[in-house]
């Protein structure tokens, strides 16, 4: 039964109320595309780190339309022109920039499609809500693609300071509790220009790009690679790997009907991708805590118990040997071959790297000149953003100790 569009204010935990813009835009929001990101976390299993960060893809999708509305009163403020047809494309291409995120976001990215990225599936459902639109989806598609003659507009969608990460980091700060990552969003917002078509920050927030990019590394240390969420990822990770593995074996496994048609050979369906979400992963865990499969029963048990695996960072590389006494204790405990051991101990490297030169942010000098980030100061805090580091890990169950 359909509604009358009534509702054109929404209010957020973060910035207050947000407004929706046009009727056009409450109707994408209403498409039942759109609604099911109100099914996928926006930090996949980081809830099992910090209980707060349940929040969804909605939740973001919304802030960033609500912040790009901002950037362009700005924009317009300081004599940038922005045509009707331009802003409406702006706030659809950021609406649905995320579109195409499966479920629990980017812990399971190529695993149920590998033949495409959420970006690639993102696009997919743009090209399609553009036919059910009549066509005006068409230049926020440009702009999502690249190809439209005004390379700002992209920017302020994907870069290195984009309305993107002005949203996730002030919203997964709020949820996590983590303070580090509380940026000052408004503030970067009316710091923004537009010089020959090229974003840009004025030089008097040049400490607050500063404070974003640091309150940005903290964030993934902190949240986005804390070695709790690292871990449970591997074990969901292994799971969609060990059902995989079993239907190829013709095993009996319980899978939802959302989710059959993603461990067979069918070519990928996005009207069948749209059915799925969170809900149906954590219906195929609760369906298999009972399978007979040891593997697959163990590992849905202890992400559903959060019997999570335990973490060694090193600065070195971890040794096969290291690796290999791991996996010879699971098989002596629990009877596996080592092919089955290998679902529960991994090893792997995580990079932290807060700014990276090949993208770089602009910086307006009070000259009229443009410099690139780190030549526009000469600090020594603002050259150590440029590094990156890089752990090694591992990762084991508990009781292997």
């Amino acid at each position: 039964m359909k509604q009358p569009n009534k509702l054109k204010i929404l209010n957020d935990p973060i910035y207050g109320f947000i407004s929706i813009p046009s009727d056009e835009i409450y109707r994408l929001i209403e498409h039942p595309y759109f609604q099911r990101l109100r099914r996928i976390t926006q930090m996949g299993l980081s809830y099992l780190v910090y209980p707060g960060a349940h929040h969804t893809r909605f939740h973001h999708a919304l802030g960033c339309l609500h912040l790009m509305q901002k950037a362009v009163q700005v924009l317009r403020s300081k004599a940038v022109e922005i045509s009707a047809s331009e802003e409406d494309a702006l706030y659809k291409a950021i609406l649905l920039h995320d579109i195409g995120h499966g479920p629990f976001s980017h812990a399971l990215e190529n695993l149920l499609v590998s033949s495409k990225s959420h970006e690639e599936i993102s696009l997919l459902y743009m090209e399609e809500l553009n036919d059910l639109f009549n066509g005006s989806l068409t230049l926020a598609i440009q702009i999502f693609k690249g190809e439209y003659h005004r390379p700002f507009m992209l920017e302020l969608i994907s870069s290195q300071l984009d309305i993107d990460r002005l949203d996730y980091l002030k919203r997964d700060s709020f949820y996590t509790g983590v303070a580090e990552g509380n940026i000052n969003s408004q503030r970067l917002i009316s710091m923004l220009n537009v010089v020959d078509d090229q974003l840009v920050v004025e030089e008097k927030a040049l400490y607050s790009v500063e404070n974003f990019l640091s309150g940005r590394r903290l964030m993934y240390w902190q949240v986005y690679l804390h070695k709790t969420g690292i871990g449970a990822e591997h074990l969901l990770q292994s799971v969609i790997k060990r059902v995989h593995e079993l239907v190829q074996l013709e095993h009996e496994v319980h899978i939802p009907m959302t989710l059959k048609p993603f461990f067979g050979h069918q070519e990928f369906s996005l009207k069948q991708f749209a059915l799925i979400d969170d809900s149906d992963i954590i219906h195929l865990l609760k369906a298999n805590m009972q399978n007979d499969d040891h593997v697959l029963r163990e590992l849905c048990t202890m992400i559903l118990n959060r019997q999570l695996l335990k973490i060694k960072f090193s600065k070195t590389e971890i040794s096969n040997k290291k690796i290999n006494s791991k996996i010879e204790k699971l098989m002596t405990a629990y009877n596996f071959s080592t092919h089955e051991a290998a679902y529960f101990v991994f090893s792997g490297v995580v990079d932290n790297t807060a700014y990276a030169k090949a993208k770089p942010i602009k910086i307006l000098t009070k000259t009229g000149k443009i410099k690139e980030f780190l030549r526009a100061s000469k600090e020594p805090s603002f050259k150590a953003l440029g590094q990156s580091v890089s752990k090694h890990y591992y990762c084991y169950p508990k009781n292997q100790d």
